[in-house]
């Protein structure tokens, strides 16, 4: 009786629409069966198929537009050429006086200036995160040609993983005024909510439909695009704008990771500070940024005419449920949630030609990925490409997933795998190929994109090539 258990739960999660069109089915069938004389293996069979069902019938979800504020370039395609050259945005900190603390250098963006795309009064009230998100946010609504947004922005939704939100906001405040009590503006209180990114983004471009923010550390980018799909799938929006943002070059964070001995202290050559899956890998470099997905049902984009980047087929997210800082030993959450993401897309394994990994430069990390990618990829591990973002970029936390999307997404859709530089000294429990140095031209049909947080919080995204001529 489990099983008529299981297979009444699962109809009761379809939508209304599929559950009409599996209605239907069985009618034309017109077969009449008792399901208490059904065995246990026939129901299993049923259950499988119609996961397979739901699969097939659900809203396909793609991507018109990309977005990125990041270390290396102020847009999406700055970001990307940066990216593929191999060009690190790692130097000296000049947010604050980081030479007190053992890491002197990070990843910042630089030259970026919000008052060129918000009014100067509205950019003072934003934390610095919600800066970058507007901004992103912008360029990718314009990328994909959605200067408004269509049905008054009711279809339209909005959602933002960060880790700590604007909490470099609040940071500045008190190290300006230490001792007294604190004269602030009106709204201080809110400016570095963590909602507030998805909230200034939403109120900026008039998106009114459904509206969320994800924390779940170095995964919340990613995962935030992974409810963006299910929001098309569940068909509560038709067009999402979905990302990650992160801008926690502060003090706190420097002093707190340099104490867990968590951060690269190469400071005579920070440039090759992050080196992910090298032996001589001393830790991650602290980065900044944002990315932002357009993601459309496919219907309305093929209806407007939109041009499409790639197709999100697949995502899922689990838990370590291990330590707050290191992953378990056997790989375990990675390992899941890279199954399931393949799950969801319905694709085996070897149909992965490419990996944008987690890749953090941290000596534990990149060995513990590298050990899951071969449990779950077996023989066909040895043919993919997987190549780091954060050896250039560093490590963006709640935007690391979010930038690395947009990075996976160029490299379906231009058939180039960006390197992971800084890759000298091989290491025997790194052993993958990872791109080393230099860019690479290749067809890249399927690729999954890594995101293993702290907290053992993890996520994974499937992204494929669209070919035209594929659409329904």
């Amino acid at each position: 009786m489990r099983s008529i258990e299981a297979l009444r739960t699962q109809l009761q999660r379809l939508s209304l629409t599929t559950r009409s069109l599996l209605l239907r089915e069985l009618q034309a069938i017109q077969a009449d069966i008792d399901p208490a004389n059904l065995s246990e293996e026939a129901i299993s069979q049923a259950l499988a198929e119609l996961e397979e069902f739901k699969r097939r019938t659900r809203p396909r979800v793609v991507v018109t537009g990309l977005g990125a504020v990041t270390p290396v370039g102020l847009t999406a395609p700055e970001t990307w050429e940066a990216l593929v050259a191999g060009r690190s945005g790692v130097g000296p900190v000049t947010q604050f006086d980081a030479t007190v603390y053992p890491t002197h250098f990070g990843a910042e963006v630089k030259g970026f200036d919000p008052t060129r795309h918000i009014p100067r009064a509205e950019a003072r009230r934003m934390a610095r995160c919600s800066q970058f998100s507007v901004v992103a946010a912008g360029e990718a609504l314009a990328d994909a040609r959605l200067d408004t947004l269509p049905d008054n922005g009711f279809r339209a939704g909005v959602v933002i993983g960060t880790g700590l939100g604007g909490f470099e906001f609040y940071e500045g405040l008190l190290r300006k005024q230490p001792n007294s009590p604190m004269r602030v503006r009106p709204m201080t209180a809110t400016g570095g909510l963590p909602n507030m990114p998805a909230f200034h983004i939403s109120q900026y471009y008039g998106a009114r439909g459904p509206n969320d923010t994800v924390v779940t550390a170095c995964a919340a980018g990613t995962q935030a695009i992974g409810v963006g799909v299910e929001w098309i799938r569940e068909g509560r929006a038709d067009i999402v704008i979905a990302g990650g943002v992160e801008a926690l070059i502060c003090e706190t964070f420097y002093a707190g990771f340099s104490a867990m001995r968590a951060l690269s202290t190469r400071n005579d050559d920070p440039q090759r500070a992050s080196r992910p899956f090298d032996a001589q890998r001393d830790g991650f470099v602290i980065g900044e940024g944002c990315g932002i997905l357009i993601l459309e049902r496919l219907e309305h984009a093929l209806a407007r005419g939109a041009r499409i980047y790639a197709e999100v087929v697949g995502h899922a997210a689990s838990a370590d449920a291990y330590h707050v800082a290191q992953p378990d030993p056997d790989g375990t959450g990675a390992i899941n949630a890279m199954t399931w993401a393949l799950e969801d897309a319905g694709l085996p394994p070897e149909a992965i030609d490419y990996i944008n990994a987690h890749g953090t430069s941290t000596p534990l990390n990149d060995a513990i990925e590298t050990k899951a990618i071969r449990r779950v990829f077996g023989a066909h591990a040895d043919r993919l490409a997987v190549s780091s973002t954060k050896s250039m970029i560093g490590h963006c936390f709640g935007g690391a997933g979010a930038i690395e999307a947009v990075a996976t997404v160029y490299t379906v859709y231009h058939d180039v795998i960006h390197p992971t530089i800084n890759y000298e000294f091989p290491d025997p429990e790194c052993d993958l190929d990872y791109v080393p140095n230099e860019a690479r031209r290749a067809r890249v049909r399927a690729a999954l994109s890594n995101s293993f947080g702290l907290g053992g919080q993890n996520a994974c995204l499937v992204i494929t090539k669209w070919e035209p001529g594929a659409e329904p």
